[in-house]
């Protein structure tokens, strides 16, 4: 444990590719599937968000993903085009769209998930009870800053 109080440059470097390498895997297992509909890493992150949000507005969605309109836009229509996510109008303020995942959204996120779920699930499963916990700890301290 005292080792970690004086993280060298180069300890810093390989935690940062093993986040990467983390990364590149857990998103390439789906890639076989995504491509088949012609959507991409971004299309993945947006379900990712509907999914676990339900009634997400496109401002909150646009926040979270921290992208512009722009960006966003052609990911949207595509997924709406496919019929994977729908809008409806707030009922509070009837300029505001929430998204949903449609019924083929639910069944194709439901897909991914599974094959996503593999990797992760036996990595957790592999590993001691504590070092996921501090794990899963280390990642928010991450994504909090």
């Amino acid at each position: 444990m005292k080792d970690l109080l004086y993280l060298k440059d180069e300890q810093i470097k390989d935690f940062i590719q093993l986040l990467y390498y983390a990364y590149r895997e857990t998103y390439s297992d789906p890639k076989d599937i995504l491509s088949k509909k012609f959507f991409g890493p971004a299309h993945l992150r947006a379900l990712n968000l509907i999914e676990s949000n339900p009634g997400i507005s496109l401002g909150e969605l646009i926040y979270k993903l921290k992208i512009t309109k722009q960006s966003i836009n052609r990911v949207i229509r595509d997924l709406l085009k496919s019929k994977m996510i729908k809008q409806q109008k707030d009922d509070s303020d009837t300029r505001k769209k929430k998204l949903f995942l449609d019924k083929d959204g639910k069944i194709f996120f439901d897909i991914i998930y599974k094959k996503q779920k593999k990797r992760i699930f036996n990595a957790l499963k592999n590993s001691e009870p504590e070092s996921v916990v501090k794990f899963k700890e280390v990642l928010k301290k991450i994504i909090n800053g």
